[in-house]
């Protein structure tokens, strides 16, 4: 069976890896701590194809440890037992290195199985995720663990690697393989720091390509054509999924067009045209507000075009969309308001509905003052009466602040003007 070029063209040693100069530069922490020979239970956080794996290798030779493998998706609680068995023996002289692929996927009992033997040290654990460790990875697995964040691969460190990868793809075959120019700097980028997955798209290209008097001649268009959309990272399910919304929303409130577009853009790439819509009424709603009211039902008339009509043609609406929401004032005194009130609900501050606001009711024996007294604003100048609206016990309550924007001012001018309060808030 033919070994996969991202296994064949795997770094060696730890200066062999690309990126990752955070961790593994001179001097760095991690680094640092595989040269000194003492090996902490550690967690790589990162997404895939950045060396997660390839480091835990070097660390076991590096260490000259004995070096289990698991898979969190495939694995059990048996594979972990059978591990365990191997503690103590000829086996693992020096002590067993378990690398544990994908930790996410274990339960809490299946990674309470370790403790033990990582509390003794019988067991150093390696644990890889490309979840949040601190949301996934029991906690007393995490207190015993340093977390080392691995971050994509910048495409200037991915481009030796697939420069070398054709080489090697050359010399297999026995031919000349040239490219245009482009080509490499074109797969680096668009892997999406994803060494693995640049190696994928260079063997691609070579078997695409018919050769030609004993050579292969690599084209930009056939590169480009291999490798649309996988720059991007999305998972439905994962932190990227989040990220993406929490930049795109974040993008709107800071009124960025141009960042907020490009995140509309990975959202609709990635088909994900419902959360785009989500989050667009959301930001509307939330960050412009009462700043520019009729902005709900104009973004939610053009969430519902977008809806209406599918892509690709949903982009057009919703671009318009996140443009006005971008260049429109801003107020959270509304979302703010409610907050306040919601806290006060949430603590028991409510009490009784004041009698001339409620429904209706039959008085009873025990009221010395009969009727409700409720005062109609439309009969009044104005169409307003000053009567009190909240419980007793939260009849002093200031939840609402003007915001400092031009239609709130408006109408604090007006109200300021009506009730006499010369309010300026």
């Amino acid at each position: 069976m033919p070994v996969p070029l991202a296994e064949r063209i795997r770094p060696k040693t730890i200066d062999d890896i690309v990126g990752q100069r955070h961790l593994l530069g001179d001097n760095k922490p991690l680094r640092n701590i595989i040269l000194s020979g003492e090996l902490p239970n550690m967690i790589f956080y990162g997404p895939s194809g950045v060396g997660k794996t390839t480091l835990a290798s070097i660390i076991a030779k590096q260490t000259n440890r004995h070096l289990v493998k698991l898979n969190g998706t495939t694995a059990g609680t048996a594979d972990i037992k059978e591990v365990i068995s191997q503690v103590d023996t000829f086996l693992a002289p020096n002590g067993i290195l378990l690398y544990l692929d994908e930790i996410q996927y274990f339960n809490k009992k299946q990674q309470q199985t370790l403790l033990e033997h990582i509390e003794k040290g019988t067991i150093t654990l390696i644990a890889s995720t490309t979840e949040n460790p601190y949301f996934y990875v029991y906690n007393a697995i995490l207190s015993r663990s340093t977390v080392f964040e691995f971050k994509p691969i910048e495409p200037q460190d991915v481009i030796p690697a697939v420069t070398r990868a054709f080489d090697i793809l050359a010399s297999d075959k026995g031919e000349n393989i040239t490219l245009e120019d482009g080509v490499a700097l074109h797969i680096a980028k668009a892997c999406g720091g994803d060494v693995r997955k640049a190696m994928n798209s260079v063997e691609l290209c070579v078997l695409s390509t018919v050769p030609e008097n004993g050579s292969r001649f690599i084209r930009l268009e056939t590169a480009s054509s291999l490798t649309q959309k996988s720059a991007m990272r999305y998972d439905r399910d994962g932190d990227e999924h989040y990220d993406i919304l929490s930049a795109f929303q974040k993008s709107m409130r800071g009124s960025d067009p141009d960042a907020a577009l490009h995140y509309l853009a990975r959202l609709l790439e990635a088909g994900d045209l419902p959360s785009a819509c989500r989050r667009l009424m959301v930001c509307a709603c939330e960050d412009v507000g009462l700043a520019y009211p009729m902005i709900i039902p104009i973004v939610k008339a053009a969430v519902d075009t977008a809806l209406m009509v599918g892509m690709p043609e949903a982009r057009i609406p919703l671009a318009d969309a996140v443009v006005l929401v971008c260049n429109s004032p801003k107020s959270n005194s509304a979302y703010l308001a409610f907050d306040k009130a919601l806290s006060d609900i949430k603590s028991g501050k409510s009490g009784n509905i004041p009698r001339h606001l409620q429904n209706v009711h039959c008085d009873g024996e025990d009221n010395p003052v009969k009727g409700q007294f409720y005062t109609y604003p439309h009969d009044c100048p104005n169409h307003w009466v000053k009567q009190q609206y909240l419980p007793d016990a939260l009849k002093n309550s200031v939840y609402y602040t003007f915001g400092d924007n031009k239609s709130e001012q408006a109408a604090r001018e007006y109200w300021s003007k009506i009730k006499g309060t010369g309010d300026k808030k």
